[in-house]
């Protein structure tokens, strides 16, 4: 059971707070977090949070009915970052099998209002209001002011998102790119994607640039011999749920690493650095790429070798137009959640 780890205690005394709240969430097909916040605590101070494990849960409304009861707060507005696309105030979570209506989370919990938003609109709206602690620099460069942002976030799947200057603040917009053709570029891939052809009906860039991709990859280069499984990791795998945590722990060993995970994080690296340097020239982002969701904070070190910077930059004729755009890694694990907060934040207080 999660822990409320901010106690709510004190601000049934704080009546200006109290008369503020308001909820925000990240809803992901691995994990759910949920916080309370307001005007004068900031997008990046909530009041009270909590993450739960998603497929714990039947719904969205579960969760919240959990949370809220634990918080015994009154909120009035609520704002959700969801891992699928919105249409008509409704989305389906891509690897969840979650149906949300904005409609009836405000009816079943008496909010005012409730919004719902593409959890990449939240990184990205989230990206102006990051602080430099909350990002790494992967490839210097010369951002143009007000130029084009892209955001390609590899978490439990892939999104993928742009911001466009109005001439005063940044506006986010959806994409649903990462279910784009996937493009091999050498041997390697090429072989991968015929692999993966015999397995699936259609092979986007999410079949092999998320968590749910990875332990694609390592089945393709175990299955066609690149590198035998370690007794002990395939003991590990089998016992596990979830192989992606176990392939990047293996890769990442300096003391016993696996070679065939090790292989596997660096081509999973070099299709991550090509469609963001894909996605950059899709939407001219002059104004900087910046790789967020729940795996580049963990790979940095694979992220860091010339595996990522060489795919990104490698585009023919165009690779010039690269050459001066940066790309950052968000390493604030809540972003998606701060981008919600501040969403509602700017609403509630509008």
């Amino acid at each position: 059971m999660p822990n409320i780890h901010k106690s709510l205690d004190k601000i049934e005394h704080r009546q200006n707070l109290k008369n503020s709240l308001f909820l925000a969430g990240d809803i992901g097909g691995t994990k759910t977090s949920l916080a309370l916040f307001s005007i004068d605590s900031g997008a990046h101070t909530p009041l009270a949070e909590a993450t739960y494990r998603s497929l714990d849960y039947p719904d969205l409304n579960a969760v919240i009915g959990d949370f809220l009861s634990k918080a015994n707060a009154r909120v009035v507005f609520a704002s959700f970052g969801v891992a699928g696309p919105v249409v008509d105030e409704k989305a389906t979570i891509t690897n969840l099998p979650w149906s949300i209506e904005a409609q009836n989370i405000k009816n079943s919990f008496s909010f005012e209002r409730v919004f719902l938003l593409n959890d990449l609109v939240a990184i990205g709206t989230a990206i102006p209001t990051l602080r430099p602690d909350d990002l790494m620099t992967l490839i210097p460069g010369k951002p143009k002011p007000g130029g084009t942002i892209s955001v390609i976030a590899p978490g439990t799947g892939l999104g993928e998102a742009y911001l466009t200057w109005d001439g005063q603040r940044y506006h986010p917009f959806a994409s649903e790119g990462g279910h784009s053709d996937f493009a091999p570029k050498n041997n390697l891939e090429i072989n991968l994607l015929r692999y993966l052809q015999e397995r699936f009906n259609h092979v986007s860039c999410e079949r092999v640039c998320s968590g749910s991709g990875i332990p694609n990859i390592y089945n393709f280069l175990k299955d066609s011999g690149y590198a035998e499984e370690p007794e002990w990791l395939s003991g590990l795998l089998d016992r596990s749920d979830d192989p992606t945590p176990i392939i990047i722990k293996a890769a990442l060993d300096q003391l016993n690493p696996c070679g065939l995970c090790k292989q596997t994080l660096y081509t999973f690296v070099s299709i991550l650095g090509a469609e963001a340097g894909n996605l950059a020239l899709k939407v001219l982002s002059t104004g900087g790429v910046y790789l967020g969701g729940g795996i580049p904070p963990h790979i940095v070190p694979y992220l860091t070798s010339d595996s990522f910077e060489q795919a990104f930059r490698h585009k023919g004729r165009l690779t010039k137009v690269l050459e001066h755009i940066p790309v950052y890694v968000i390493l604030n694990r809540k972003s998606a959640l701060i981008g919600a907060a501040y969403y509602g934040m700017q609403i509630f207080a509008g």
